[in-house]
């Protein structure tokens, strides 16, 4: 190892979840050339394809390796908050199951759905994978000010089509799906606010009906984590880096094959911000729809749109970094430039997802996040891979578990490895960073009902 490794848990997710192999992924980034002072593990770690899901890793620049494995399968599988003027309190079960049953009649779900607006987007793939969420705005999928309220602004510079794979090209008809796994879209209630400020910054009013969307790239960018990652493990003989796993094969950063795979990780980027936001587009529709007025009635304002499995150029601690983040979330503290302007005062959400029975949080970073290269966890973390949970949980045990939470898609014995006991405590992970003031809570969401698609994570 040429750094440490540092993990970030608290006593109780330390005696009961901790992985020894997801520690030996830590220990493997830790030997490769070029890593920048410790590679860290977030308090949802769990073992994962090289880096382990919840995994951090800075390389120098311009000295330092790029791994597609790093950032992960699921480019820019990310989350959006969308908030909403309804309140919970005047709306019905039925109302609630009525509003799902109209997202999923527009949003395609489980594994290879294609698009329902194939034929309005097909033929701007290209400056879609370009452009991101600016492409959207010009074919009428979004609002003037959604681009304030998403890292980014939603469009990721350097992409460039030509860096990716037919097949993985042919694979880029799924915009505004989805797809299965982990993936979903759930009706909220904001049910505690812990920080009313900073909650009022953001829109968020206790009681309030909100929509909270996690997906990304799909096949598109799953294709590209596959071919990339074979090209660099054979790439990485020719620079004579000797690479621990194959999960981690990574190439100089100023490589040939390095730039290829940036230009074509961005590509997938804008491809997973231009999913969330048609998603969006689509569920405005849908409200719009279920109570027969304007979508902007109802506010549905974006709260904010966060990445994670994505590699990003950063200055940090006066150094220039290729910060690898596969299953973290960026967290920039109040004050940061990086900001958007309408949270420079506050810092921007961050948005981390429990399963699809518990809570979900809302949170904003301290200055001490700086020792995690600005890095929050992701979500929850699992505690049982998708096999033991499917032997291990029943079909009975799952409604249990999910008590008062509507579901909408996939059949019950199929999401079995969705199930709440298959993940760790939220509240457990959360307060991890919370109690050594590295992060503030700001909001509660506690689920009413979810749209789940059949099959595995992408």
């Amino acid at each position: 190892m040429r750094v440490d490794a540092k993990v970030y848990l608290n006593e109780y997710l330390y005696e009961n979840f901790l992985e020894e192999e997801s520690l030996k992924q830590l220990s493997d980034a830790a030997t490769l050339p070029g890593v920048y002072k410790h590679v860290i593990g977030m308090p949802d770690i769990h073992t994962g394809f090289g880096l382990p899901i919840g995994g951090i890793m800075a390389m120098e620049v311009p000295d330092g390796l790029i791994s597609a494995g790093a950032v992960g399968m699921d480019i820019n599988c990310g989350v959006r908050l969308i908030r909403s003027n309804l309140k919970v309190g005047d709306l019905t079960d039925e109302d609630l199951f009525n509003l799902l049953k109209e997202i999923a009649s527009r949003v395609p779900t489980g594994i290879g759905k294609k698009s329902k607006h194939q034929h309005r987007v097909g033929k701007y793939f290209e400056e879609i994978t370009t452009k991101g969420l600016k492409a959207l705005l010009e074919l009428g999928f979004a609002r003037e000010e959604d681009h304030d309220f998403v890292e980014e602004e939603g469009s990721f510079s350097g992409a460039d089509l030509s860096k990716v794979s037919r097949r993985a090209r042919r694979r880029g008809n799924q915009l505004s799906t989805i797809g299965g796994g982990n993936h979903f879209i759930e009706l909220e209630e904001i049910s505690e606010i812990f920080d009313e400020g900073i909650a009022s910054t953001f829109g968020l009013k206790k009681g309030d009906l909100g929509v909270l969307v996690h997906t990304g790239s799909r096949g598109f960018g799953h294709q590209i984590c596959i071919d990339y990652s074979s090209v660099m493990e054979k790439a990485a003989r020719k620079y004579g880096i000797e690479l621990p796993s194959k999960g981690l094969a990574a190439v100089p950063i100023t490589s040939t094959e390095g730039q290829n795979y940036l230009a074509a990780m961005s590509a997938a980027i804008n491809f997973a911000f231009a999913n969330r936001q048609i998603i969006t587009y689509d569920i405005r529709e849908a409200f719009s729809s279920y109570f027969d007025c304007p979508d902007t009635e109802l506010d549905l304002g974006v709260v904010y749109d966060v990445a994670h499995n994505i590699a990003k150029f950063e200055k940090i601690e006066g150094k220039e970094l290729l910060v690898h983040r596969k299953g973290a979330v960026r967290a920039l503290p109040p004050g940061h430039t990086g900001n958007p302007a309408p949270y420079i005062s506050s810092g921007h959400p961050v948005l981390v997802p429990g399963s699809m029975g518990t809570s979900s949080y809302v949170v904003v970073a301290t200055p001490k996040i700086v020792d995690t290269f600005y890095s929050v966890n992701h979500g929850a973390g699992r505690v049982m891979s998708r096999r033991e949970a499917k032997k291990t949980i029943s079909t009975s045990m799952f409604k249990k578990q999910l008590g008062s939470v509507l579901y909408y898609g996939g059949k019950a014995a199929n999401l079995l490895d969705e199930a709440p006991e298959a993940y760790k405590d939220i509240d457990m992970v959360i307060n991890t960073l919370a109690d050594i003031d590295m992060i503030t809570k700001v909001a509660r969401l506690s689920p009413l009902g979810v749209i789940k698609g059949d099959g595995g994570g992408r």
